[in-house]
C-alpha cells in the first residue's frame, strides 16, 4: 500500500469507529508500518486539516470528529483533476493554502479505487509553470485585526499604513486587498504583489461593512463570488 493509499485508510478507519479511539500499535499493525510511520501519517493528516486528536490514557489513542469529516465523495477521476487543476489557478493569491488543504480533503474522502484512478489521471497531465507567477498573499480577512502593512507605489517608494481589511478583488492579472487605509482615512484597493511586508496587531477594528459603491472600478466588470456551480 503506497502512502496516498494508507492516509485515506486512516481516515476511514478511524471514521468507522468513531468516538472511539485506536492506538498507532494497532493502526501499525493493520496497515503493516511501524508506529512511528503511523504517527507521521497522522501528524500529516492533522496539517492538511483532517480533525483527528490524541485521546491520552492506558485505552487512549487517536479519534476523528465525525461531525467536521466528509463521508466518502462520489467526485470521478476526471472531476478530480479539473477541481485540483482550478485550485492550481489559486497560486498568487490570497487562497492558496487553502486551496491545497481542499484539495488533501476532497481526496482522503474520495472512494479508494477512485483517488488512485485520479492520482494516475494527474501524473499524465504535466503543467508548464510561470517563472513570472506573483507570491502569494498572507490571508488578511481571517485574522480579524488591524494590519500594519509596507506598501510600494508604482515608483518603489514604501509606506507604512494600518489598516483594517474589508475583502479581495481578483484579476486576472492582479489581486488587490480592499481595507480602510487609517492613512488616507478612506477605503483604498492595495494591489497584493505591492504589499512588501505585513504584521498582525493586536487591535480589533470595528465592524465597517464592505459597499458596492466601495468597488466603484472604472474598468472591468464586477462580478460577485458565490458557492453555487
Amino acid at each position: 500500500m503506497n502512502r496516498t493509499d494508507r492516509l485515506y485508510a486512516l481516515v476511514e478507519e478511524l471514521r468507522a469507529v468513531s468516538p472511539r479511539p485506536r492506538s498507532a500499535r494497532w493502526l501499525a499493525g493493520k496497515f503493516e508500518v511501524s508506529a512511528r510511520t503511523v504517527e507521521r501519517d497522522i501528524g500529516a493528516l492533522q496539517q492538511s486539516g483532517v480533525p483527528i486528536y490524541a485521546e491520552p490514557g492506558r485505552t487512549g489513542g487517536y479519534c476523528l470528529d465525525r461531525a467536521h469529516t466528509l463521508p466518502p465523495v462520489n467526485l470521478t477521476p476526471g472531476e478530480a483533476v479539473a477541481m485540483a487543476l482550478a485550485l492550481r489557478r489559486l497560486d498568487g493569491t490570497p487562497f492558496r493554502a487553502e486551496a491545497g488543504s481542499a484539495l488533501r480533503k476532497l481526496v482522503a474522502a474520495m472512494r479508494q479505487d477512485d483517488a488512485a484512478a485520479a492520482q494516475d489521471l494527474a501524473a499524465r497531465v504535466p503543467l508548464l509553470g510561470d517563472e513570472g507567477a506573483p507570491p502569494p498573499m498572507p490571508p488578511a480577512l481571517d485574522t480579524g485585526r488591524v494590519l500594519r502593512i509596507g506598501y510600494a507605489d508604482k515608483e518603489g517608494a514604501v509606506t507604512r499604513r494600518d489598516v483594517e481589511p474589508l475583502g479581495y478583488v481578483g484579476k486576472p492579472d492582479h489581486w488587490y486587498l480592499v481595507a480602510w487605509c487609517r492613512l488616507r482615512e478612506e477605503v483604498r484597493a492595495f494591489r497584493t504583489d505591492r504589499i512588501t511586508s505585513i504584521a498582525v496587531t493586536a487591535e480589533v477594528p470595528p465592524p465597517r461593512p464592505l459597499r458596492r459603491e466601495d468597488l466603484d472600478i472604472p474598468y472591468g466588470v464586477v462580478e460577485q463570488l458565490t458557492l453555487a456551480g
